[in-house]
């Protein structure tokens, strides 16, 4: 547990633009974008369960991204293809082959960007970590930092060499439906709803299945976690406050959901910036509790 803390108790997870443009040369770092478009899925008015369609950014990186980048195709990579649900974690071996072939090893520092919202970045941060790749940070502020500093920008090929390469499972990082039930009759646990305030209180004509939120969570969504304006994240000082207003820390643990696991991954980084170490992403968020009657909701 934290009390409110002067910086990040972890700024080793975050990279700046200036350090990121000094550092591009470097043969042990690797840069990736991890960007996918979100589009409202055509057929929502026929079928309320999955509300919108992620498609790769790789046609965006082919053209234009930070130099020396290399790309993660997290719907087509990094999600199980076998699962009904869009963008739940890989086996173990598929994100492992996928991080080899990518050229990611326990031997490189990983720098991870998005040229749309953070959370495909933290997404790929959380997943890693999840597996033991453990030297990451995310871009403070991101591409649009980047570009908008005019800084060095490139349309050559990624030309990270393949390893061979193994990974370990670190328990608890997701959690599923079993614990976010356990979660909500525990006065000791906190659930975090990551989405935008008219998703969580089932104002929006947007829904997972069905409007409103997971019972007894609350909201902090994922946008106010950033500078609006530098697309930066918040001091440290700004984003205890959002945790201690709505009494984080008496949590002994902490479930982040969204609408597939992404936003929440936003949640559980800044909660990990700031020390906090009781974290767990619900990977099937509102696409799988939405869609189940059986599991207890709120709305208004």
């Amino acid at each position: 547990m934290m009390s409110n803390v002067e910086a990040y108790k972890h700024p080793e997870y975050l990279v700046e633009t200036d350090w990121l443009e000094e550092h591009l040369d470097d043969v042990d770092l690797r840069i990736f974008d991890c960007s996918v478009i979100v589009k409202k899925n055509p057929d929502q008015n026929k079928d309320k369960k999955i509300p919108f369609v992620y498609q790769s950014g790789r046609f965006n990186f082919d053209k234009i991204h930070i130099p020396n980048s290399g790309f993660i195709d997290i719907p087509n990579d990094l999600s199980d293809r076998s699962s009904s649900i869009p963008l739940m974690m890989p086996s173990q071996k598929q994100f492992t082959d996928m991080m080899g072939k990518y050229g990611i090893s326990n031997d490189v520092r990983v720098v991870l960007y998005s040229t749309t919202e953070s959370n495909w970045a933290t997404r790929a941060w959380w997943m890693m970590r999840s597996f033991g790749f453990n030297n990451v940070a995310i871009l403070n502020g991101g591409w649009a930092k980047w570009k908008s500093e005019r800084r060095a920008v490139s349309d050559q090929p990624c030309k990270y060499k393949p390893h061979n390469i193994s990974s370990y499972s670190h328990p608890g990082y997701f959690s599923d439906k079993a614990d976010v039930l356990l979660a909500i009759a525990d006065d000791h646990s906190k659930i975090i709803n990551a989405l935008p305030q008219g998703l969580y209180d089932g104002s929006s004509d947007i829904c997972f299945g069905r409007k409103g939120r997971i019972a007894e969570s609350v909201n902090i969504p994922f946008t106010s976690l950033h500078n609006m304006e530098t697309g930066c994240y918040l001091p440290a000082e700004q984003l205890q406050k959002l945790y201690n207003d709505v009494n984080v820390n008496d949590a002994e643990k902490i479930i982040a959901y969204c609408g597939g696991g992404v936003a929440a991954s936003n949640t559980a980084f800044t909660l990990s910036l700031l020390g906090y170490e009781n974290i767990s992403v619900y990977d099937g968020s509102m696409l799988e509790w939405g869609n189940d009657s059986s599991l207890p909701m709120d709305i208004g």
